[in-house]
């Protein structure tokens, strides 16, 4: 396939990556969140037993700073709590509180239910390819992009 015609798809591709990036965007505004808050709330209102906040960070390929700005401000406003993990005491254990378990409830499964109903629009052999697909194009980004060299 010749560049220009790649190039087409590439602009394509990142419209409709925009597109879910602002779906998703406009919802955390909704609830006065951010996106990576949103994201945050949706981590940890899925690992039950809590998660750390480094696995938070590498899920979301955010800075520890930033993951950590986050749950600071879920631990002012009572959401979460954070105990010391048994076998790394500088790494933290997230879970939600009792009020941040009612906060989340409003937020996380309504929309974890519209990703749900969007995607089961699609048939079966879609879905698969369509993360199939997104799988090996988000694998040839890292590679692609980890193999520009620093000008700085």
């Amino acid at each position: 396939m010749e560049r220009e015609e790649v190039r087409r798809y590439v602009n394509e591709y990142c419209h409709l990556r925009d597109v879910q990036t602002a779906t998703y965007e406009l919802y955390a505004r909704k609830h006065g969140l951010t996106a990576k808050e949103l994201f945050v709330l949706d981590i940890i209102w899925f690992a039950p037993d809590g998660c750390m906040q480094s696995d938070i960070s590498e899920r979301l390929s955010a800075t520890k700073q930033t993951v950590s700005a986050i749950i600071k401000k879920f631990w002012k406003q009572g959401y979460i709590s954070l105990t010391e993990s048994e076998t790394d005491r500088r790494n933290k254990i997230v879970r939600f509180t009792e009020a941040g378990m009612e906060y989340t409830r409003k937020i996380i499964p309504p929309a974890a239910n519209a990703e749900i109903d969007a995607m089961a629009e699609l048939d079966g052999k879609d879905i698969a390819e369509l993360v199939r697909i997104t799988a090996l194009f988000s694998d040839w980004m890292a590679k692609k992009f980890s193999e520009i060299p620093r000008e700085y």
